[in-house]
């Protein structure tokens, strides 16, 4: 039994506390190792070494800053395999999927390689006599992070690339279920260059979260995970005086029209309603055809796809489609909603629940579901399944699909299939969702855009990665200067105008 530990000061240091959770293999539903839970003085500890550390790394200049993110993109795909099997050991993703969550995690590292440019202040000269402004973006301090399970590499490294650029230190708090990676990223940074203490990894639960929040020396945290906990983690975070950013649940729609490709929009559906065994804040689980010959037509592609879905352990090669949900607990939540579905009058059209490995049989694997005649007030519809479970909703009529999607509390992402210009334009125009897909499925901004929900999908100002991803790990700080020629007689009591 391996027991893992935390990343404080340049140091793997053993958990203090006496608590662990477990980790497990989700393929075999054997525990691998235990993970330390942090107590508030383990988070102290972390703290203080991030405290020490971070004026000398901000005194450091953006080009040498940057210089670090070059050489840690090098040890990224240098150790491409090697994080990636630990990431599906550890999450059950296929291994395919896993280099794509590292991967996307690796492209806003990239991005903050022009820090220098990103960090770039305003200068007005002459702005009055022998007066001039100039603005300066400075970090923020010590920063934090509370990252999910579902993207246990990119959604750290979307918090902690644009920090370290900007300046400051970094807390990282993983989530307990898949620690391994982003113990492995905090070992790579330093080997890049990172000086010791600007990045620590300190595993735990609430107890841990808490004492983030609450913790006077932390000036910033960034969340991704449920809308409860987002709401919570905002309203506590922003009333101790904190730049927060939280990021919550989702229910993405796909409106399909009727002039869509319909083998392309059937394709897609399945790509982004399975991938990852829906473990996806942007996985589609509502399909909308617009009216009845639409959907039938489109249940009829969907269902010989989703038959031939090969469910497996990410050993079993790279043709695997998807592989287990991460606990037995979610496996038992998925299978529950799918029964309320049947029970409040859902049409189950193709039935996963009797799925079962051969050699794998206390794996958490959910076989493929697809529901069709799903209305608005059933569960499996209000509710985030996060499995291998889609829901279809008829709408009769263009207007009642965006009706739809605009209505739900979530508003994470939402596309639509379409071959009609005005009907997608309108679509993007009007919808109020923050992440919009014509003929994409799955419309993650590329790291130079920014990455964020609407509703309660996401709290804060500020989205995640790109621009905005500056702005949140900086303040802005203006100076006006003025250095006036001769010798100056007297004080002035007034501020002199403008000639």
């Amino acid at each position: 039994m391996q027991e893992l530990t935390h990343y404080i000061n340049g140091q793997h240091v053993k958990g203090t506390s006496g608590r662990f959770a477990d980790v497990f293999n989700p393929a075999t539903g054997e525990v691998q190792a235990k993970c330390p839970l942090a107590s508030v003085e383990e988070m102290d500890a972390a703290v203080a070494a991030a405290l020490a550390a971070q004026p000398a790394w901000a005194a450091t200049n953006p080009q040498r800053r940057a210089r670090v993110m070059m050489e840690f993109v090098r040890l990224l795909n240098r150790d491409m395999d090697k994080l990636a099997e630990a990431l599906s050991r550890e999450h059950g993703k296929t291994f395919p999927d896993a280099k794509g969550d590292i991967q996307r995690g690796l492209e806003v590292v990239e991005y903050c390689i022009g820090a220098p440019q990103m960090l770039k202040g305003e200068f007005t000269d002459g702005a009055g006599p022998g007066i001039d402004i100039y603005s300066m973006r400075q970090p923020l301090g010590v920063t934090a992070g509370i990252t999910p399970f579902n993207f246990p590499a990119m959604i750290p490294m979307w918090m902690f690339a644009p920090a370290l650029a900007c300046g400051n230190a970094f807390i990282l708090k993983p989530s307990e279920r898949d620690p391994s990676v982003p113990l492995m990223l905090a070992e790579l940074m330093e080997e890049a260059g990172l000086p010791k203490g600007i990045l620590q990894v300190v595993n735990g639960d609430k107890v841990a979260v808490d004492a983030i929040i609450d913790h006077e020396v932390i000036q910033s945290i960034g969340f991704v995970g449920s809308t409860p906990i987002a709401q919570y983690i905002y309203g506590r975070g922003c009333s101790n005086g904190k730049r927060v950013q939280c990021f919550g649940g989702a229910k993405n729609h796909m409106i399909i029209m009727p002039d869509a490709d319909m083998d392309q929009a059937a394709d897609a559906l399945v790509g982004a309603g399975y991938g990852a065994a829906g473990e996806r804040c942007m996985a589609i689980s509502v399909a909308v055809p617009v009216g009845d010959e639409t959907a039938d037509r489109l249940i009829e592609k969907l269902v010989p796809r989703i038959e031939k879905l090969k469910v497996g352990p990410y050993t079993a090669g790279n043709d695997v489609d998807y592989g287990p949900v991460v606990t037995a607990e979610a496996k038992q939540r998925i299978l529950g909603l799918v029964e309320s579905g049947i029970a409040q009058g859902a049409e189950l059209v193709v039935d996963g629940r009797d799925f079962k490995l051969q050699g794998y049989e206390d794996g958490f694997f959910v076989g493929p579901h697809l529901f069709d005649r799903v209305t608005p007030d059933m569960d499996i519809y209000t509710q985030e399944i996060f499995g291998p479970v889609l829901a279809t909703v008829r709408a009769g009529s263009y207007e009642e699909a965006l009706k739809l999607a605009m209505d739900h509390e979530y508003g994470n992402g939402t596309a639509i299939f379409t071959r009609d210009g005005d009907a997608a334009r309108d679509f993007a125009a009007r919808v109020n969702i923050g992440m919009v897909g014509i003929n994409v499925p799955i419309p993650v901004p590329l790291a130079y855009h920014t990455f964020g929900g609407w509703k309660k999908s996401g709290f804060g100002d500020l989205n995640q990665h790109g621009p905005d991803s500056f702005k949140f790990y900086t303040r802005t700080k203006t100076v006006t200067a003025r250095w006036p020629s001769g010798i100056k007689e007297g004080g002035e009591f007034n501020f002199k105008p403008m000639d």
